[in-house]
């Protein structure tokens, strides 16, 4: 119980203390910077003041990222089987997933607007391009990493390699596809705030935050770009939070990484 609390207490604690330094270091700055950092307080009241068009914003932001993040899981564990087949496969096609994580987005953005055009398409495909990577990496690496005398057991009882694959090796892979998960989790509303900035659209009212930050930027509306930061923020915690616990639902009985409680 006290572990629990720790986990509570201190990120409280030291979130009251960042807020305290912000309005420390806002108040520090002379009258004529000082707008280059709003206060919290001014941050919270742009929240208010602009909850309409954040909040519509938010939710097609929220929408592209579920999508894209949606593709990248289906395509990445469907690659990570085909890559764990062989080590000539991986040896293959290994580079171009590197070519494709190290490509820029802001490259990549135009290119999609003129195949897929401008909106929720080309941001979906961007949030996909940006989750793809860490999800293929790590779910490949678990389906190669299983303990091999369990493998050779398999084996001996000539389980045929979809047996393996459904039985051992998936299972296996879960800790090493989870993480990727949490990563690709973190970046899906990025990625779709970053898609929406370089290949949005507002057409239909489908603008999403990336959108409404250009928009803030070019009226220098300082605290709601702030705010704007800090939804897409609050949507990364809560991916991360639903991937945590279908993390700890699905591994919680029998994985070391989950931390078990004396019940």
């Amino acid at each position: 119980m006290q572990l629990r609390w720790s986990t509570i207490l201190l990120p409280a604690c030291a979130g009251v203390f960042l807020l305290l330094l912000w309005q420390g270091i806002h108040l520090a700055l002379s009258e004529d910077y000082r707008f280059l950092l709003p206060t919290p307080g001014a941050v919270v009241s742009a929240l208010f003041e602009h909850a309409g068009p954040l909040g519509r914003a938010a939710l097609n932001t929220t929408y592209g990222a579920l999508l894209g993040f949606g593709l990248a899981i289906a395509v990445s564990i469907a690659c990570a089987v085909l890559l764990s087949l062989s080590p000539l496969i991986r040896a293959s096609l290994y580079p171009f997933l590197m070519i494709l994580q190290m490509t820029p987005v802001i490259v990549v953005a135009p290119i999609l607007v003129l195949w897929v055009g401008a909106g929720l398409k080309s941001v979906i495909v961007i949030t996909f391009l940006i989750c793809f990577f860490p999800l293929v990496v790590n779910t490949t690496q678990g389906l190669i990493s299983t303990d091999r005398n369990l493998v050779e057991l398999f084996q001996m009882w000539r389980a045929s390699k979809l047996q393996q694959l459904v039985l051992l090796r998936a299972p296996s892979a879960l800790p090493y596809f989870f993480t990727g998960l949490r990563i690709a989790a973190t970046l899906a509303p990025i990625g779709a705030l970053v898609g929406d900035y370089t290949a949005g659209s507002s057409a239909g009212d489908g603008g999403g935050l990336g959108f409404q930050a250009i928009i803030y930027s070019s009226q220098a509306k300082y605290p709601a770009l702030f705010a704007t930061a800090a939804i897409t923020c609050v949507l990364g915690f809560l991916f991360v939070a639903v991937v945590i616990f279908l993390s700890w639902l699905t591994l919680r009985r029998w994985h070391d990484s989950i931390e078990r409680t004396d019940v």
